[in-house]
């Protein structure tokens, strides 16, 4: 899950892709009584620059599953999300920051996984919750 920039930059391999499965923490998925069931698929591609930042396009892919947060039903949802990140050697408050050797991808990967989860967890488009009409 690292980049190992000054190898690369040795080898003159300024751009590659890299794939891993990453397993993340339990208290990663935010929506209630629901989970990321098994691995997180994280693909990407990097691009080293000539004043050391990385570009890096990240994406994860995973399912969350679960209860629907609106009947309580079984519910699962399959998710893709692409985002673009760049990595500096300077810290500031717009971007990653990495030692100019090695660069960690976990905290950007938990990120993605972060941002692109959704609110709630239904279990079908338009659920309207549990009917609780006396039928």
């Amino acid at each position: 899950m690292e980049i190992e920039v000054r190898k690369l930059c040795a080898l003159k391999k300024y751009e590659g892709d890299f794939s891993f499965d990453y397993e993340p923490p339990a208290d990663l998925c935010l929506i209630p009584l629901c989970n990321i069931e098994g691995k997180v698929k994280v693909t990407g591609t990097y691009e080293i620059y000539e004043d050391d930042s990385v570009g890096v396009t990240l994406t994860v892919t995973y399912k969350i599953v679960g209860q629907c947060s609106y009947c309580l039903n079984p519910a699962e949802k399959a998710i893709t999300y692409t985002t673009e990140i760049l990595y500096v050697t300077e810290k500031d408050d717009e971007n990653y920051y990495y030692d100019g050797i090695y660069i960690n991808l976990k905290t950007a990967v938990d990120d993605a996984i972060l941002i692109s989860q959704p609110n709630v967890l239904l279990c079908k488009d338009g659920c309207t919750g549990i009917d609780v009409s006396n039928k």
